[in-house]
């Protein structure tokens, strides 16, 4: 890979042409996607606008991190709803004091940033910040699928406006839920379309593009009556985007006539806490697909983020964050230095200006199906699985704060949230109540030198998300890398945000060039199989194998392997895969080595946990692989089964380089399988007949070379015994083919 990009000017000068051509495609999806969100939220369509040019304008100019996005928070479209509705007191007002409790949320938040508070975020639990996000997108969904409907519901809360979306079903305007339904398709769709001209545009402009003809054939610019079955239905320009013909118009100013209320302030501390969790979250899963291994500021990210909120919220914008979709998508177009953001806003604003006469003829529903695909997708059944997956106390402490949150607001939420955490702590860790507070707070917590320069970080007591705060204070002492030990072995409870934040240490410690190790974990138990589900100690007994593990225990014995079931945290040589390279890995464990000695080969099979996806919507998999090391030069490419785990791979690979090989002599294996390498001259040497053959007997799904060592798995599930057995076969008939 090519050394790390130069910010600053020398940045702007060097690399402009690669962040302007990436800042295109983040500006087309951001036109669409800002105004939906303030749609949603009940602002002003422009106010998503603002936001998104001060965003990409402004906070260019002071920011930690270097190749995100900022924009519009769909995370606060909830604060802002309840903040219309609790401080409307009749003058038409209320969204400019809105405006005014973001002015204020922005002002603490540049305070957060200049006072080190940058980690405050961590504090709060991973599944309560899960149940917030869940219950922020129900209401997203709620409110926006009347839109996408043509219906509309007076409920009194979001259950209510769930409720009469299936009740006045019958009542949906058919020429509305024609367009949204067009929308929906290209939404699911757009990724199995091959053609390239679809993918020419982002699928939320093709969203847009789409509604366009029905809105000429039903003509929506005169309002009237259409009769379907029987039935008359209306339609007119009502129904579509109304912005105002100049920016100048659309500007709107807070009004500080309501900071003496109770009300103000819980949308100020709301708009804070939500704001901050989201963009911290966002900045630190960015790091983590930025190809040149980045890493954030993240107190001089919050300073910027909350100027760049009090600007936005002056002039009439939304609260803005480092928003994940258009930092994946800047990173997959080569973008390469902060400037990116800076040419999205930029870019945004003239297509606006541009555009204009054209997005008042888009309709609402339009904006409106993009949004309800947004608020399923956080809380789809998927998140719930996933919740479940680590531990079904992470899935009552999710639940219950959604439906806290869904009944009341987001602050009494997360409060409720966290109080049911706690008292499960206590329950778990079964001593008093003043023990337990003195265990997290008074703990004896300590980092312990040692002469060789590597340390101990010795924990104890309960180590819990209270704890957080004073870890960080005792990790930042340790230089960047020095080897570490991590002791557990005095810890009565270990919870999933306290692991969270040893295994976010340990891989950025481990990338700096330390080695770090967790232990001390062998006599806690869990209600997962999650490798940072909650922990907790019951006696000093050792931990029974699993029938799996005995299982594998017994082949390693039998065939003379080597076995260890022990989570191995160092995943460093995975990631030299382009399959890794953007795809967090987690850990492995129940490691079986071997070789083959005749061949000078060994391979390595291990059950390895990674995620796939965005943030908090992230994908978690548990699979078996296989990385088979060959005493030989390999070229570098990527194989897979055409049409195989289509919701995983990427076709796109912009940093790599890489692009499909066809393979004209073998046209029955070009159409099975897809070949991705750099250098088409050496893959086409590579793929011999014999090997193109070999690869057409077998099953296995996934192949990669790194240059020295293939990586090979078949499905994205954890091997049972005699498909270990299988892959060992496998290896062997590759090297022997390899070698030959």
């Amino acid at each position: 890979m090519e050394g790390t990009p130069n910010g600053g000017l020398k940045g702007l000068v060097q690399h402009w042409k690669s962040d302007l051509i990436a800042a295109v495609s983040v500006a087309l999806i951001a036109l669409p996607l800002s105004l939906g969100i303030a749609l949603a939220a009940g602002a002003p369509a422009m106010a998503g606008i603002f936001s998104a040019v001060v965003g990409g304008v402004v906070t260019t100019f002071y920011r930690g991190g270097h190749i995100s996005v900022n924009g519009p928070a769909k995370g606060v479209i909830g604060v802002i709803l309840l903040g219309i509705v609790l401080m409307d007191d009749g003058t038409g007002q209320a969204f400019n004091y809105v405006l005014a409790a973001a002015v204020v949320s922005g002002a603490l938040q540049t305070l957060l940033g200049i006072f080190k508070l940058g980690r405050i975020a961590d504090i709060f639990h991973g599944s309560v910040i899960q149940g917030l996000l869940a219950a922020i997108g129900i209401i997203i969904f709620a409110k926006q699928i009347h839109v996408a409907l043509g219906t509309h519901s007076d409920g009194a809360n979001i259950v209510d406006n769930l409720v009469d979306a299936v009740v006045m079903l019958p009542h949906a305007n058919p020429f509305v839920v024609l367009i949204s339904l067009a929308g929906l398709l290209m939404i699911l769709f757009n990724s199995k379309i091959t053609n390239r001209f679809f993918h020419f545009l982002p699928v939320p402009m093709w969203v847009i593009v789409l509604s366009l003809p029905f809105v000429y054939a039903f003509n929506f610019f005169e309002p009237h009556q259409i009769s379907f079955l029987g039935n008359a239905y209306a339609v007119g320009p009502e129904l579509l985007l109304d912005i105002p013909d100049t920016i100048t118009d659309s500007i709107m100013h807070p009004n500080f006539g309501k900071i003496h209320t109770l009300e103000f302030w819980g949308i100020v501390f709301s708009m804070l806490i939500i704001t901050s969790i989201e963009h911290l979250a966002i900045a630190k899963a960015v790091d983590k697909i930025d190809p040149y291994r980045r890493k954030t500021d993240l107190n001089k990210d919050l300073t910027g983020i909350g100027i760049s909120t009090m600007i936005s919220g002056l002039i009439g914008g939304l609260p803005i964050i480092s928003v994940i979709i258009r930092s994946t998508v800047n990173v997959q177009n080569g973008a390469k230095t902060k400037w990116s953001n800076m040419y999205q806003g930029l870019l945004l604003l003239l297509f606006i200006v541009v555009l204009s006469p054209v997005m008042r003829q888009v309709p609402l529903c339009a904006f409106a199906i993009l949004l309800v695909h947004t608020g399923f997708k956080l809380a789809s059944p998927a998140v719930f699985k996933q919740v479940y997956n680590q531990g079904i106390e992470q899935l009552v402490f999710f639940m219950i704060t959604m439906v806290i949150t869904l009944y009341t607001n987001l602050l009494v939420g997360l409060l409720g949230g966290s109080i049911l955490v706690l008292v499960t702590h206590i329950l778990l860790a079964r001593i008093p109540v003043p023990q337990f507070f003195k265990l997290v707070y008074s703990s004896r917590t300590r980092l312990i030198p040692l002469p060789d320069s590597s340390y101990i970080l010795k924990v104890r007591g309960i180590a819990n998300f209270l704890g957080i705060i004073k870890l960080d204070k005792l990790v930042a002492q340790i230089p960047e890398d020095a080897d570490v030990n991590i002791d557990l072995s005095e810890t009565r409870l270990v919870d999933m945000s306290y692991m969270d934040y040893l295994v976010e240490f340990l891989n950025k410690q481990r990338a700096s060039g330390g080695k770090v190790f967790i232990s001390g974990l062998d006599a806690h138990i869990s209600s997962s199989t999650y490798n940072k589900a909650l922990k907790f100690m019951v006696t000093s007994e050792s931990v029974k194998l699993t029938h799996r593990e005995k299982r594998l225990r017994n082949l390693a014995t039998e065939k003379g392997y080597s076995y260890s079931r022990e989570v191995n945290w160092n995943t460093s040589y995975l990631k030299q895969f382009h399959f890794f390279e953007i795809r967090p890995i987690e850990r492995k464990n129940n490691c079986l080595n071997g070789s083959y000695k005749d061949r000078d080969a060994s391979w390595e099979i291990a059950d390895v946990i990674f995620n796939e996806g965005k943030a908090f919507t992230a994908e978690t998999f548990n699979t078996t692989l296989m990385v088979l090391k060959l005493n030989r030069a390999l070229p570098i490419f990527t194989m897979e089964r055409e049409k195989a785990y289509e919701k995983l791979f990427d076709r796109v690979i912009a940093f790599t380089g890489y692009k499909d090989i066809e393979f004209k002599m073998f046209s029955k294996f070009s159409k099975k399988f897809m070949v991705m390498g750099q250098d088409e001259d050496e893959l086409q040497s590579f793929f011999t007949k014999e090997v193109v053959q070999f690869f057409e007997d077998h099953q296995i799904s996934h192949v990669e070379s790194n240059g020295e060592a293939l990586l090979i798995f078949n499905k994205l599930k954890l091997a049972r015994t005699d498909e270990t057995l299988e892959f060992i076969d496998y290896g062997e008939e590759l090297a022997n083919l390899l070698h030959a």
